[in-house]
């Protein structure tokens, strides 16, 4: 009894969890889960260059504004391109791999053999005026060594480098060159604890690790130079933030997570300690980065990247950084912005304290030490003549050890995500400032995928808006890095394969008043003639643009609309088809004026993302059709189609028997038509056709009956000395059919009578699809196999026969001739779905001009029936009906 209720109870905990689990991706809020309003696929690039070599794996970027080089680090090679063009011959090359001799002792110590045994480039920045410094993981031995920027050659010995650089190309690193000052963080060996470093010159200072360890399983992202000494009036000294995920050390009433997403800092200036925390930092700090959404239990604690955004003032800096969820079988991903007062009051406030050497962290509500512990030296210090980090005092800095963590939390600026994505992983970022013609300034921001797509976002008052996603690879891979360059007015995007360069706006993309207006894009303004980059015009009185509403100005701007006529028999389903460029759109049709209602099941017409379907079309349907494309309130009309139903129409032109279902000749002519003789087919009515459609399948279908019942007969002779057994086998099966062991067989016999095994998608005049298992494999023979030993029969009496099955699907192989409405004689593999109605595409003649909102009709038809080409008229039969 106690353990029935055990059971019980732990199965209802596991329903719980099932159901929270798999409603955790859903629950999202609808504002912060933006549709791009714009997909572009790589076909669609414009202005795009790619550079690729012989290496792989372009993860490491350097942009030289003065030098207008972009420096390259991949898997055993650097590279200097052409900044204002990478896909120029210029590009200079170094190659660094490691030696046979190394790869081997890589593999002596059971690395990879395929990733890790190469010299991966993991630190590449300028040391001076002069030189680069980069180090690479050499087959897990990092080595360093400097490149003369003007040969582009290298210029040293390479050195040792485990102390700068780590030993695995995908640990967490994260590395700054100040001042010709060397600051890494990273786990540097395999064995060793996370740590923060500066290596050169002297001295050398990196974390603590006892009593107290100030880093837990740290995973660096990235770190950054923020100048605080800069208008200072205290004497501040410049500091250093590291930005890192962790294992969790706060006990907390409200959450629990095992990692979190933390912002440490050093100052500059530290030089340690005398006694104490001689050779550390005296200056580390650290706190929790908070990226969550409460009212949706969302809690972002993994941070993937950040981007730092420098203001006018070292005090408008702001950290954006990419967050993902704990859970690596969710994909979700969010957008936090944090402001650097807020960063800096967080360190000013109280500490933590971990009271018994274990996790258990609390607020710390002692007395704190003067000076400050973890502040830097300024101008109040050096009057108490403490002018060095070595002169403060024991006590300040025994509280430094011990208390590392602070107990307040970053909130984001706007205390919630800028973006939420719950199909998405964004690995890099980055940020640009632009004015608008409103005399605003707008971030735009850049977002790279896991699957290779781009993402152009610009924050307006607190909504991110994402202008469009361009999909820059064709088969998909991860974006690794991000670079952006003002000057050059580019993107730089590093990835496995190679480099791309994108410019940072592509406005001519669109076409017309209303698509600039509405894209919302700060770099895109319309100039009455086309959609122009605002940067580039000198004359900005004219143009046009509405970030904020994304709706005014372009209501006097004429602009074309596509006509089109159809001219349909009574009865036959007519499909308008309206293809809207954008994805915020909605469609709106209108009736000479009226709006349709697509939603009554009474009012003959269906809407759906396809087009306008008038099902059984009458006489009084006729009229004036308009389809119109809604956004940001705005009604803009893309196409108008001009519907004639009559009780009989004459044919329309015949259909050339070509690669497309669309191409056309003209009509013939009475003269022509009694020129020679013609093909019965074409003198038949309509009706006549479909007669004779009917006939065949019906005579199709009674050939399948004929031929089961003999395969029936045949297969249950050969099979009738084992009793209970049915086989239903093609003439030609002289192979044996494998017996089935016991267990399998005890557990068919409680089944239904007969199972088949496979049954073909389609029926062309004769019953196939079966397989036929040979070795224990599954051989496609062609014909309905029914397995032995699925069922059981009384004895003495002799097993039922198979229903027959049902009718197949005509196939027709091209068009040879047209119903005068258009239909085509395929029409057993055109049939689609319309908001659970089946219908009928038809081919129909017309007229058309192009516009920018809309597509081809007679191509994108033709893509559709394509795709589904294979669609049956009848559904698959199950059991029952075999």
């Amino acid at each position: 009894m106690q353990g029935a209720r055990f059971m019980v109870l732990l199965l209802q905990t596991l329903s719980c969890l099932c159901a929270v689990a798999a409603g955790l991706p859903f629950r999202t809020p609808l504002d912060l889960d933006v549709t791009p309003r714009v997909t572009v696929v790589s076909s669609g690039l414009q202005g795009c260059r790619h550079f690729q070599s012989s290496a792989v794996n372009y993860s490491t970027l350097l942009l030289e504004a003065d030098s207008e080089r972009l420096y390259v680090g991949a898997r055993g090679a650097v590279f200097a391109l052409n900044a204002s063009d990478i896909s120029a011959s210029s590009a200079l090359t170094i190659e660094w791999e490691a030696s046979a001799e190394q790869k081997h002792e890589c593999r002596l110590k059971g690395k990879d053999n395929k990733t890790e045994c190469f010299n991966h480039i993991r630190l590449l920045q300028s040391f001076n005026s002069t030189h680069l410094y980069m180090c690479g993981t050499h087959a897990f031995k990092p080595l360093c060594a400097y490149i003369d920027k003007r040969r582009f050659v290298v210029s040293s010995q390479p050195e040792e480098g485990r102390d700068k650089c780590p030993y695995g190309p995908t640990t967490g690193y994260t590395a700054l060159i100040i001042d010709q000052q060397i600051y890494t963080a990273s786990q540097y060996e395999f064995w060793s604890f996370p740590d923060i470093r500066r290596n050169s010159p002297s001295p050398s200072l990196k974390t603590e690790d006892a009593p107290t360890r100030w880093l837990n399983d740290a995973d660096f992202v990235g770190s950054a130079l923020v100048k605080e000494s800069l208008g200072s009036g205290s004497g501040d000294d410049d500091k250093i933030y590291f930005f890192f995920t962790e294992k969790s050390q706060e006990q907390t009433t409200t959450y629990s997570h095992s990692r979190v997403a933390r912002v440490a800092r050093v100052c500059k200036g530290d030089r340690g300690g005398r006694l104490t925390l001689q050779k550390r930092w005296t200056s580390f700090l650290k706190t929790r980065l908070t990226c969550s959404l409460p009212e949706y239990d969302f809690h972002f604690n993994m941070l993937r990247s950040v981007f730092v955004m420098p203001g006018l003032t070292p005090q408008d800096t702001l950290f954006y950084g990419i967050f993902g969820l704990e859970w690596k079988n969710v994909k979700a991903s969010a957008v936090c912005r944090f402001s650097l007062p807020e960063v800096k009051e967080a360190f000013q406030g109280p500490y933590m304290e971990n009271q018994d050497s274990g996790s258990n962290w609390k607020e710390y509500v002692g007395k704190i030490p003067n000076p400050r512990p973890g502040t830097c030296i300024t101008d109040s210090l050096r009057a108490k003549s403490i002018n060095i980090s070595t002169s403060l005092p024991d006590d300040v800095l025994d509280f430094v050890r011990r208390h590392p963590l602070m107990s307040q939390q970053v909130q984001p600026v706007d205390r919630r995500p800028l973006l939420f994505r719950r199909t998405t992983d964004y690995t890099h970022m980055v940020v640009h400032m632009v004015q608008g013609l409103d005399e605003q300034m707008y971030q735009v921001l850049y977002m790279g995928t896991d699957e290779g797509w781009l993402h152009k976002a610009v924050d307006i008052e607190g909504q991110l808006h994402i202008i469009e996603e361009v999909q820059l690879f064709e088969e998909p891979q991860p974006v690794d890095n991000l670079l952006l360059s003002k000057k050059q007015m580019s993107v730089y995007v590093g990835s496995p394969s190679g480099v791309i360069q994108l410019p940072l706006s592509n406005c001519r993309r669109y076409a017309s008043c209303y698509d600039c207006v509405f894209a919302r894009d700060p770099h895109c303004a319309w100039n009455g003639a086309e959609c122009v980059d605002v940067l580039t015009q000198a004359d900005r009185s004219a143009l046009i643009q509405d970030i904020l509403h994304g709706k005014s100005g372009c209501e006097q701007i004429p602009y074309d609309v596509v006509q089109r006529s159809r001219s349909v028999r009574v009865d036959d389903d007519v499909l308008l088809q309206c293809e809207l460029s954008s994805n915020l759109a909605t469609p709106l049709w209108t009736k000479d004026g009226t709006e349709v209602q697509g939603y009554n099941l009474n009012s003959g017409f269906r809407t759906g993302t396809d087009g306008l379907l008038i099902i059984k079309a009458r006489e009084d349907q006729s009229g004036l059709y308009t389809c119109y494309a809604v956004e940001n309130t705005v009604k803009v009309a893309v196409v108008t189609y001009n519907v004639s139903i009559n009780l009989d129409v004459p044919p329309p032109p015949l259909v050339e028997p070509t690669h497309s279902l669309f191409t056309t000749r003209p009509a013939p002519t009475q003269s022509s038509l009694s020129e020679g003789p013609r093909s019965p087919l074409l003198l038949l009515s309509p009706r006549k056709m479909e007669a004779i459609y009917l006939s065949l399948i019906t005579v199709l279908g009674a050939l399948c009956v004929v031929l089961t019942v003999v395969l029936v007969y045949v297969g249950f002779c050969l099979r009738v000395g084992q009793r209970g057994k049915y086989c239903l086998r093609a003439a030609t099966a002289a192979h044996p059919i494998s017996k089935r062991s016991s267990r399998s067989r005890k557990h068919h016999r409680n089944s239904s009578n007969m199972e088949p095994k496979t049954v073909s998608s389609h029926c062309n005049g004769l019953c196939n699809g079966v397989s036929k298992r040979r070795n224990g494999d599954i051989i496609d023979e062609g014909f309905l196999q029914v397995v032995p030993g699925e069922g059981h029969t009384s004895l003495g009496k002799e097993p039922p026969p198979p229903a027959p099955p049902l009718p197949p699907t005509p196939q027709f192989s091209s068009p040879e001739f047209d119903f005068p409405n258009g239909l085509s004689a395929t029409l057993p593999s055109v049939l689609r779905r319309m908001n659970g109605n089946s219908y009928v595409l038809l081919r129909q003649s017309d007229s058309e001009n192009t516009s920018p909102l809309f597509y081809s009709f007679a191509d994108e038809l033709n893509r559709i029936l394509e795709k589904r080409k294979n669609t049956q008229l009848l559904p698959r039969p199950d059991e029952s009906s075999v």
